[in-house]
């Protein structure tokens, strides 16, 4: 099974409502299940044989991904704010830890550099930093929700 198809399957699963799909095929296994609210996928991918051979590009992408989030104009009715997104996919953390306090809070003063959130992606927690000095106005994602590469996740004021 190469790439494309397993796109495509994504797809299919992700547009025609169904919760979940399991496929084992010799020794590849893929599970995608899907959320009520958005109809996100969850795709677990399990092979017996080395990945490089079915997915060579996707085993290596998400490690390469850069860390450092992408700002942007908003262009609605908060367009004097920042919009800092989400620079790869995986699974929105506001806490550094189950007991730890969340990284910032609405109203809270960030400086450039500082820790927004954490993403986990296979398995490794990227620290998401601020590039704007400012006020957190809004945190558009839930903690704990999956997230989509360049998906908003604060507005910044900048002023």
């Amino acid at each position: 099974m190469d790439l494309k198809e397993i796109q495509n399957l994504i797809k299919f699963v992700s547009n025609s409502g169904v919760a979940e799909v399991k496929l084992e095929t010799g020794d590849i296994k893929i599970t995608i299940r899907t959320t009520l609210e958005g109809n996100t996928p969850d795709i677990t991918y399990v092979q017996q044989a080395p990945i490089q051979q079915a997915l060579p590009q996707a085993a290596a992408a998400p490690q390469a991904a850069p860390v450092a989030p992408t700002a942007a104009p908003v262009a609605d009715e908060s367009s004097k704010y920042i919009t800092v997104k989400s620079p790869i996919i995986g699974t929105f953390y506001r806490k550094p830890s189950p007991d730890k306090p969340v990284f910032v809070e609405v109203g809270a003063s960030v400086a450039k550099g500082d820790v927004l959130c954490v993403i986990e992606a296979m398995k490794l927690f990227n620290e998401i930093e601020s590039e704007v000095s400012g006020k957190i106005v809004k945190i558009l994602v839930d903690d704990m929700s999956p997230v989509e590469f360049d998906q908003p996740l604060f507005l910044v004021d900048p002023s």
